[in-house]
């Protein structure tokens, strides 16, 4: 999937506030909200106009871009904060990011100020008309999402590690495209395909995540083109499919060992990570894949010389997820979550192994030419 957890700027978003401008947003998928704040921020999206047109936004990843933050308490007046639990230190309709603090000025004909109602909010709509040519009822047809500011960097004296924002799931949805890409043109005994969706940090719903009929609908269109039109031939060409379900898995971190169980965990720096199941407590909400399909995928890996290892997502009964694996299975499909283990998930900066990521994309490319 190719969504990841993040700040959305909501449809009526600018407001002032002591002389402060803020944009309300709206969290998207499971965060910490305490993480998310005094970070530097940037805004990506898209604005859509009456008129049909598009613009693109994106502020704060270029070194003369200004960045946005969310405030937090100062640690002198913090006591009663700091005795909070961690949910309830920052809630959610607090994470409102800082755009301003300038006035407009706007002077009569004897060049005095005039007074004027949220200065600083109309100094933020002013930039925002000049530079994109928008007004504050655009934001209505918006698009905009707050994420960290900055690129990914090498991480550790040694490099051996990617510290950067989304890597869950961007870090598997980029080691499945190159694998696609690395075996198009090839003569391969069947059909490869590479599903990049949307929507699954919310439950995979809408037109773009995999609940929707948009991989059924693509699949039963190339069949027509190929002559093998209807209902029955595409069912049977789902049931006799297998996937890979490429999605990030928890990595054993030293600092939290008590909700992992050592032995069924997974390592940074081990190779491609394969969960037979994910769910919740009793594997609630999992795929749970056939043992026949996993003795099928070890020997692909194997063939290939693929360094890969198995886990679970930490002790039975200390939490859970799940991925969007039980949704292609509900075709019959062969399906089993693979993909990268990652320090911090779901934090605004995540951690992998490259080496991690070398096998991962290994380990896709042979499965599509096996």
């Amino acid at each position: 999937h190719i969504d990841s957890p993040r700040l959305d700027v909501k449809q009526n978003p600018l407001y002032e506030s002591s002389e402060l401008a803020f944009m309300d947003t709206h969290y998207y998928g499971g965060i910490k909200h305490y993480q998310w704040v005094t970070v530097p921020l940037a805004l990506h999206g898209v604005i859509a106009k009456k008129d049909g047109s598009v613009v693109d936004v994106k502020i704060g990843e270029d070194a003369d871009d200004p960045v946005f933050c969310i405030s937090d308490l100062l640690i002198h007046l913090a006591n009663q904060q700091m005795g909070k639990k961690a949910n309830e230190v920052v809630e959610g309709e607090a994470l409102d990011i800082l755009v301003g603090n300038r006035p407009l000025v706007v002077r009569d004909e004897d060049g005095e100020a005039k007074e004027q109602k949220d200065p600083v909010k109309a100094f933020a709509l002013k930039l925002l008309a000049d530079k994109y040519g928008i007004e504050e009822e655009d934001f209505l047809s918006a698009e905009l999402e707050v994420v960290p500011a900055g690129r990914a960097r090498d991480l550790g004296f040694d490099r051996s590690m990617v510290l950067g924002y989304g890597q869950d799931d961007s870090v598997c949805a980029y080691t499945s495209l190159v694998a696609q890409l690395a075996v198009a043109g090839e003569e391969l005994d069947r059909a490869a395909v590479c599903v990049l969706v949307d929507k699954e940090e919310i439950g995979s719903v809408g037109a773009t995540g995999m609940a929707s009929q948009f991989f059924e609908n693509t699949i039963a269109e190339i069949m027509e083109l190929a002559g093998e039109g209807g209902i029955l031939p595409l069912r049977r060409a789902l049931a006799a499919s297998a996937m890979l379900s490429s999605d990030v898995s928890a990595g054993f971190d030293p600092a939290y060992a008590s909700v992992f169980e050592a032995k069924n965990s997974a390592y940074l720096g081990h190779g491609l990570v394969f969960n037979k199941y994910t769910g919740a407590r009793g594997k609630s909400g999992s795929n749970d894949a056939r043992a026949e399909y996993m003795a099928r995928i070890r020997k692909i890996m194997d063939d290939a010389g693929v360094q890969f290892q198995t886990c679970e997502l930490g002790k039975v009964d200390a939490g859970g997820g799940g991925t969007i694996a039980y949704i292609p299975a509900k075709y019959g499909m062969d399906v089993i979550d693979s993909g990268v283990a990652v320090l911090s998930m779901h934090s605004p900066w995540e951690a992998t192994s490259k080496a991690d990521i070398y096998e991962a994309e290994r380990g896709y490319e042979a499965f599509l030419r096996a």
